[in-house]
């Protein structure tokens, strides 16, 4: 089966497998593993042109200069953003929201004004918001889900209204999998009134899936390096650049300011406005070199694999009686299966399955209003990246008995 044996190639490239390679990782939602190519570039990048950029009049400056600033045209042009000033280098995407909350939010919204989010947002873009809505007395709403976990469009079109003033939504969900349509949502949003804001949470798109912020039209997107293959500590804001240069600064030091007087400063335009201090170059090389490394295998192949697991596993867990599923049916979905045993709590079925050399997520994943809204405090997750394998699929189907043998579940 040539999918088997490309995803066997690719596995030649991670070296967590060379350690035990009977270890199966299905906690990629969190943080995926790093291919050697990403390590090696890592490493050189600290070894040869180690450097503070944007500083200093001599090789090492200029060298991590390069580094940074050539990263950044990489990343606009991975998203097809207009311009390498569109995009900001934070920790995560959390961070990135954070400053969307800060810079603009709290500075253009106040009472009257209305927030509209899913519920299954991470908690990155929804206490974020709680927060806005708290300090400027805007409303915060809610998108809700459907018998198979989707925001049908009577209900966007029943929450968007002219008192809308940010639409902040998931391109795809941590828990249940639901990859709204954003493009269409972000249309409807800006037919009602062209000055409702859009943000994007990508954290788990952007590894699995083409991203076009042209295409989607969206005003902010968010997206971390390390859930696709790069170091942590490295995260990316997109944001129109005219809108941009409209906000304050997120953070004050140095490398971001134009002039500074005793009593006053001024600031430079986007990028630079949002970066101060000393910047993550090391972090950005990691970030090159992760998309490097996607666009050898291609997203369009990533996504094709990662759609046959997430397929494959799906049918098998959902033959059996003794799990609930809380994923969406839709085949059109980010690689993950949220699931309990049932009478089991999640931490000790991941607990067991981790006897067992299988890595799963136990608890609300950032995603207590979710997990509430589906009746449950929290819950086991698999997540799949292209190189899993269907072997490792069905190990992992198999262990579920042995969790409730060890439990004493369902014995008489």
């Amino acid at each position: 089966m040539l999918i088997k044996e490309k995803i066997n190639e690719i596995r030649k490239d991670f070296k967590y497998l060379e350690d035990d390679p009977e270890y199966i990782y299905f906690d990629n939602a969190a943080t995926t593993q790093k291919p050697i190519q990403v390590l090696e570039d890592t490493v050189a990048y600290y070894e040869h042109q180690n450097g503070n950029p944007h500083r200093g009049a001599h090789k090492f400056a200029f060298s991590a200069t390069e580094v940074y600033e050539n990263g950044r045209k990489k990343v606009a042009d991975f998203i097809n953003a207009n311009s390498a000033n569109e995009i900001i280098f934070l920790r995560n995407a959390t961070e990135a929201l954070n400053l969307i909350a800060y810079s603009y939010a709290l500075n253009n919204l106040k009472k009257g004004d209305e927030i509209l989010i899913s519920i299954m947002e991470h908690h990155s873009n929804l206490v974020t918001w709680q927060f806005v809505a708290n300090k400027t007395g805007a409303k915060l709403n809610y998108l809700y889900l459907d018998d198979d976990m989707q925001i049908t469009d009577q209900e966007f079109d029943s929450k968007i209204n002219k008192n809308t003033k940010i639409l902040a939504i998931t391109a795809a969900s941590n828990v249940v999998g639901t990859m709204p349509n954003v493009k269409a949502f972000i249309e409807k949003a800006k037919n009602v009134s062209k000055d409702i804001i859009t943000v994007v949470d990508a954290a788990q798109y952007v590894p699995h899936h083409k991203v076009d912020v042209k295409d989607l039209n969206c005003d902010f997107l968010a997206f971390s390096g390390h859930k696709m293959l790069s170091s942590m500590g490295i995260g990316v804001l997109y944001g129109k650049e005219e809108l941009l240069n409209t906000m304050d600064p997120f953070l004050y030091g140095g490398d971001m300011i134009e002039y500074v007087r005793e009593d006053e400063s001024t600031f430079l335009n986007s990028p630079q406005r949002f970066e101060a201090g000393t910047t993550n170059v090391g972090g950005v090389a990691s970030l090159v070199s992760a998309i490097n490394y996607i666009d050898k295998i291609g997203i369009e192949e990533i996504y094709n694999i990662e759609s046959e697991l997430c397929k494959y596993a799906y049918e098998k867990i959902k033959k059996l009686d003794y799990i609930d599923v809380y994923t969406t049916s839709n085949s059109h979905r980010s690689p993950v299966i949220a699931f309990n045993v049932k009478e089991a709590h999640p931490h000790d079925v991941a607990s067991i399955l981790d006897n067992y050399k299988i890595a799963v997520r136990s608890g609300h994943h950032c995603a207590q209003p979710l997990h509430r809204y589906l009746g449950v405090n929290a819950s086991c997750r698999a997540s799949f990246a292209f190189y899993n394998t269907f072997e490792e699929i069905d190990s992992f189907i198999e262990h579920l008995e042995d969790v409730r043998r060890i439990l004493r579940i369902g014995s008489k």
